[in-house]
């Protein structure tokens, strides 16, 4: 195996078991434990994991090095448990190769910090931090959308966004959403709202990611009805009359805080 590739394979053990031995990076990989250790050296410098003595923990979130401004800096930090969950628990839906749409949101930024240590995946955002993230990762291919820039999120909206989003097509849609109610996906602002339906009417699956605050919040404007929706990724079960309406529409349930299953419904 050619070290950059050992190295990422040791850095997504790494998150997906938050902590790991040397002996057991070594046995994993079939290498020594010196080649191992100095691999996490490399990785720690660059800070893509945390080395301590005997192995390697995951690294602190790249968020912070993130340029967000305003409300959205503090909404980054709400649910920041929850959400941090989600994304783990969502980036393991994806494989190589597929192609994502990813629409600007909190929980979708800290999907992004995971999309930094995935690989072969082709990222198509209208958010700046969103895609400078995705473009950590050497073996992504990122693409930024276009359009009147919004310091506030970091992103890109209005016709243009939108004009820019329907010259491609992709596999899955990654979406943060204002509000998730028995009748569908809401938002609060109308030019994001349109920017999430034109990345639904480009792909072919849309994953929906959403902590339990967004359960019933509300949202003003409709983004799209559950039977358009393949899947929602959260934290906690939502209120039965939504469970019902997920399940009606024979969308999928995943929650994070159960990486190794995920609920389908009736």
């Amino acid at each position: 195996m050619r070290p950059n590739l050992r190295r990422q394979r040791i850095e997504q053990v790494v998150r997906a078991r938050e902590r790991v031995t040397v002996d057991a990076l070594a046995e994993l990989l079939g290498t020594s434990r010196e080649t191992i250790r100095r691999d996490l050296t490399d990785l720690a410098e660059r800070g893509r994991v945390r080395k301590i003595h005997g192995g390697a923990t995951v690294a602190e979130p790249r968020l912070a090095d993130v340029d967000v401004e305003g409300s959205f800096q503090g909404r980054l930090q709400e649910n920041a448990d929850a959400k941090r969950a989600i994304a783990r628990r969502a980036i393991a839906l994806f494989q190589p190769g597929d192609t994502l749409f990813v629409d600007t949101g909190t929980t979708t930024l800290w999907f992004a910090e995971e999309l930094s240590s995935a690989s072969g995946l082709t990222v198509i955002t209208n958010s700046t931090a969103i895609a400078a993230l995705a473009a950590r990762s050497p073996s992504n291919s990122t693409y930024l959308i276009g359009g009147e820039y919004r310091a506030d999120g970091t992103e890109n909206l209005g016709p243009l966004a939108v004009e820019q989003i329907e010259r491609f097509h992709a596999i899955h849609a990654v979406l943060a959403v204002g509000s998730v109610e028995t009748s569908g996906i809401f938002d609060f602002d109308v030019r994001e709202a349109d920017v999430a339906r034109a990345m639904i009417a480009q792909s072919r699956s849309v994953t929906v990611l959403a902590d339990a605050s967004k359960f019933g919040r509300g949202g003003l404007l409709k983004i799209a009805a559950f039977d358009a929706i393949a899947r929602i990724v959260t934290d906690s079960n939502p209120p039965p009359e939504i469970v019902g309406a997920l399940a009606d529409a024979t969308t999928e349930l995943i929650l994070a805080r159960e990486p190794a299953e995920a609920h389908h419904l009736p």
